[in-house]
């Protein structure tokens, strides 16, 4: 599916007017092959421990994304080169971190897509702790599992559904 979050927006002005489309704040940074991915979302909510990130990559993506709500912590890496690994080889279209990622070289050799807020080379807590298919607030907006989420050079999309 080839799609601009450029002209997404420009055909759903009436879904971004009522909340049905919205516009991640443009604090991301890109990593992976993939330039632009989209797909439904799986969420979790995690605060400087990724257990449940790797639990999530560990199963089928069937072309999801991943979205993940690590609180916007600049003190650990959420995802690194072994979990971008994982996530191709099951099938994530992408991954949006609220947080951190490291191995950046790993990760840009990836083919999926990544938006994180900044990469830090100390790695996460490993308990265990968090939420997984709950509603997560990105950035200030919300994001449930199911949302269809839009990403390419230009910005990152949320959608109640699919568009097109």
């Amino acid at each position: 599916m080839s799609f601009s979050t450029c002209d997404l927006c420009d055909g759903n002005e009436d879904k971004l007017a009522s909340g049905g489309l919205a516009v991640l704040p443009p604090v991301f940074r890109h990593f992976g092959k993939r330039k632009a991915f989209s797909g439904p979302a799986a969420t979790l909510k995690v605060f400087e421990d990724n257990v449940l990130v790797r639990a999530a990559l560990e199963t089928p993506g069937d072309g999801r994304v991943l979205v993940v709500d690590g609180g916007g912590s600049l003190r650990c890496a959420l995802v690194g080169g072994n979990l971008g690994v994982l996530a191709e080889k099951n099938g994530w279209a992408g991954i949006i971190v609220n947080g951190c990622v490291r191995d950046s070289e790993e990760l840009d050799a990836c083919d999926i897509g990544v938006r994180a807020l900044a990469t830090h080379p100390q790695r996460s807590i490993r308990k265990g702790v968090g939420d997984r298919d709950i509603a997560v607030q990105i950035a200030g907006v919300t994001v449930r599992p199911g949302n269809w989420i839009y990403a390419d050079a230009d910005g990152v999309l949320v959608a109640a559904e699919k568009i097109g």
